[in-house]
């Protein structure tokens, strides 16, 4: 199975790689530099170069503060790169996988959202990645697209990292205790993004690690894994951070599709924090 990635350098990208690497698939992972999406016709010469059997597309404009002054390159980027590669992908018939995002939601809810829930994005970048669905949606008929939140990993920058960073360099930390979610691990994600792509499952799919928590409980849980108990972390709300873009005050997601097609769940935030953090430490 000959499948191509986008965004390989990034930080669910990278894990895609790695990951599915060690089976029986031929990986073809591609940074911004090496395909360029948002260009048709380098989407067509390459797609149709290499004709691969499903399509991952992690590459994204994932800046939201930014996004609220570029949108014209947030929608160039997740909605017309992305409809770039979803004609591409229908030519050769390959199945296309569009990894997406909680920001598509309003973050209102007190519930977890379901994947048949309504849309309301709230930001720019929210916005524009439901316009990736949208392109998704219509212009693939071996589509699956992909929720996620609050992503972590060994690339790039993510809450996991800045924590310690600040924690060796802070003894005291504020974060914001108000805004719910589930943590979600990119080599989980990767793992199951693989078992996906062998189905003909299609359709939408909220994939986080099981769980909810806060910010801060999510630092504290950082902090305590790794021992750097003396860094005291604060509660404080949202409004004490201003920000262009606005947060969702709840985006904890509900795997529902993965239960129904019997697939493998992601497993409790706690326990894959605790084994990222292991690995990362040995890693560093």
């Amino acid at each position: 199975m000959k499948v191509l990635v986008t965004g390989a350098n990034g930080q669910v990208g990278s894990e895609v790689c790695r990951i599915f690497e060690t089976g029986s698939k031929k990986i073809y992972g591609y940074g911004r530099e090496q395909l360029d999406f948002t260009n048709q016709k380098v989407c067509q010469r390459v797609i149709q170069d290499i004709v691969p059997d499903a399509i991952i597309h992690c590459g994204a404009y994932t800046a939201v503060d930014m996004a609220e002054s570029e949108a014209d390159l947030a929608f160039k980027i997740n909605a017309m790169g992305t409809r770039n590669l979803a004609v591409e992908a229908e030519k050769v018939k390959a199945k296309f996988c569009y990894i997406s995002t909680d920001y598509v939601f309003d973050g209102k809810s007190d519930v977890p959202y379901t994947e048949y829930d309504n849309t309301n994005p709230q930001t720019v970048y929210g916005k524009s990645k439901r316009a990736g669905e949208i392109m998704t949606q219509t212009l693939c008929s071996r589509y699956f697209i992909v929720r996620t939140s609050w992503v972590y990993g060994r690339t790039g920058k993510n809450f996991v990292k800045t924590m310690l960073n600040l924690g060796r360099e802070q003894s005291v930390l504020k974060v914001v205790d108000d805004q719910f979610g589930s943590p979600t691990s990119a080599s989980d994600l990767a793992r199951f993004l693989q078992e996906l792509i062998e189905t003909e499952c299609y359709g939408i799919y909220h994939a986080s690690n099981s769980g909810i928590c806060t910010w801060h409980q999510f630092a504290e849980a950082i902090f305590k894994e790794t021992g750097m108990t003396d860094v005291k972390v604060l509660p404080c709300k949202t409004d004490e951070f201003l920000r262009p873009a606005q947060r969702p005050q709840y985006s904890v997601l509900d795997s529902m599709a993965i239960r129904i097609n019997n697939l493998g769940e992601l497993g409790p935030w706690e326990k894959s924090l605790a084994r990222f953090l292991k690995e990362f430490k040995n890693e560093s």
